[in-house]
């Protein structure tokens, strides 16, 4: 067995009205997301020895800025497992406007989540989608447009490789549309598509927390 990892993960996840399936999935799945993980990472010969995750879910700026983004604090699983419980169940699937969401918002977000640092440290991004997202920039005159977000996907693009030391891995469960399929040449990423508005119904929360030990 290899040295333990610390672990941070940061679920990138649209809230929208179809959404509801691993949304709820995820709900359920919280209490035992920590022993998933580990047996997951076990069966690659892998350990984790912390793991702290958080959330960024998000809808559609163009649509209700208001309700367009939405963000926890990490929490370190097992310990404060009760509070990351209480803060997914706030999290509800509605909304959403156009099929298009904020998407690219909510991953520039993620990208620069309060990261621990040290020896044996892994970054994982996890995006959840079921739709394609605007460009960057559609909303931004609204007063809850995040500032992290940048211009453009170049920029963006730009941003991971420099917050990228190596240790960071991004991981897309998104359809095969604009811009997620252009990110496959983006370092350290991996993409799963996702059928357009099914919810992630397609994949079970095991194959979803395999994938992610799959990238420790």
């Amino acid at each position: 067995m290899r040295d333990a990892y610390a672990v941070d993960l940061v679920f990138c996840l649209d809230v929208t009205g179809s959404m509801y399936p691993i949304v709820d999935r995820l709900k359920e799945g919280v209490p035992t997301l920590p022993k998933r993980l580990a047996e997951a990472a076990a069966a690659g010969d892998k350990a984790i020895g912390e793991l702290r995750v958080r959330f960024v879910a998000y809808r559609d700026f163009r649509d209700n800025p208001a309700d367009a983004l939405q963000e926890c604090r990490f929490f370190s699983l097992p310990a404060q497992t009760a509070e990351f419980e209480t803060a997914v169940r706030d999290l509800e699937a509605a909304g959403g406007g156009d099929e298009p969401e904020s998407g690219l918002e909510a991953l520039a977000v993620a990208l620069g989540s309060d990261w621990s640092h040290g020896a044996n440290r892994r970054h994982l991004v996890v995006v959840l989608t079921d739709a394609s997202a605007h460009p960057l920039g559609v909303g931004r005159t609204a007063p809850e447009y995040p500032p992290a977000a940048p211009s453009t996907l170049d920029d963006l693009a730009a941003n991971w490789v420099s917050r990228n030391p190596g240790s960071s891995r991004l991981l897309l469960f998104a359809p095969a549309t604009t811009p997620w399929q252009g990110m496959t040449g983006w370092r350290d990423t991996v993409h799963v598509p996702s059928r357009p508005g099914n919810g992630l119904n397609e994949y079970a929360l095991t194959e979803i927390v395999e994938a992610i030990a799959a990238r420790i």
